[in-house]
């Protein structure tokens, strides 16, 4: 395989919400807030017209849209053997994706992401991670990982216990580790772990402006450059409207975003980002082209509703 993923296996809920709904239920818009009570789940879901069920989680994401543009996948992450989860590992197989993940009934349900998207476009997500945050070191098969040109992690499945175990099984059979660090919530809950994964463990890493000034405590994104100069390792940065950056060693390679774009939903635009410029890379595409291809992706998936184009 050309890319094997490791991360959440969620099912996504794509729900339209108006500005009250984020601030009368305490959320914080354009983030992710983690629900470990099931029941509150599907309290805050019972209110809400659903727009859209599709299979998701940011890794899985990324290797379907890897999968589109003709690169060889695969993907390991935990469902259970109940209907969502049979939902998931068909929504996989259906884009070429080999699942390396043998289900089977769990004491928690498979995992599910609630996205709310409000008038101007933004996505808040609630999480209820199942059986999905369950993940062990057992549950990654460390023959896949070394047939794999590039492991792709998500900072959303790291946590302490099973799930560092696997992801410490993950990369230490890897060629080559590339990460997305996800989003502010998991940067600021994990920020000396992510930091020496940042350091130490990955070839890549994705990240957008916030995650990786919240990340090195920056004052500002020339903080960012020095630190990724100073370490030498490929830090590729989204800074929204201002594009992306990609800085490896002393080279700085900028690339400006698509305008004019109608937005419709935000959801998965770092995902494909991800993708897109990681199947440049696999291709020996130069950082620019990468670039190009990553923003490309975004700029498509932003133009309809859900992470999957």
């Amino acid at each position: 395989m050309n890319i094997l993923g490791l991360g959440n296996a969620i099912v996504d809920v794509i729900c339209k919400v108006d500005e009250n709904f984020i601030k009368e239920n305490g959320l914080t818009k354009s983030t992710m807030k983690l629900i470990f009570d099931e029941a509150e789940f599907k309290n805050l879901l019972s209110n809400l017209k659903i727009e859209k069920t599709v299979s998701g989680g940011s890794v899985a994401n990324s290797i379907v849209g890897l999968s589109q543009l003709g690169s060889k996948v695969g993907f390991i992450g935990k469902v259970c053997d109940d209907n969502l989860g049979t939902k998931y590992e068909e929504g996989l197989k259906s884009e070429n994706v080999k699942y390396f993940y043998s289900k089977k009934k769990e004491e928690l349900p498979t995992g599910t992401c609630l996205i709310l998207i409000t008038p101007d476009s933004e996505r808040t997500m609630c999480t209820f991670l199942g059986t999905a945050g369950k993940i062990n070191e057992s549950d990654v098969s460390a023959d896949a990982v070394k047939k794999s040109e590039i492991l792709l992690l998500e900072g959303y499945l790291w946590d302490e216990g099973d799930p560092k175990k696997a992801f410490d099984k993950a990369i230490n059979n890897a060629n080559k580790v590339a990460m997305s660090l996800s989003d502010q919530f998991c940067v600021d809950r994990h920020k000396t772990h992510f930091l020496k994964l940042v350091k130490e463990k990955l070839d890549i890493t994705f990240a957008n402006e916030q995650e990786m000034i919240s990340l090195i405590d920056a004052k500002d994104f020339n903080d960012v450059i020095t630190f990724a100069k100073q370490i030498n390792k490929l830090i590729v940065v989204t800074r929204g409207e201002k594009g992306a950056v990609a800085i490896n060693g002393s080279e700085v390679i900028e690339c400006d975003v698509k305008k004019n774009l109608k937005i419709v939903d935000l959801t998965g635009a770092g995902d494909l980002f991800a993708a897109g410029f990681l199947h440049g890379h696999i291709n020996n595409l130069s950082l620019k082209q990468c670039l190009e291809k990553g923003t490309e992706m975004s700029s498509k998936i932003i133009q309809q509703i859900g992470a999957r184009l």
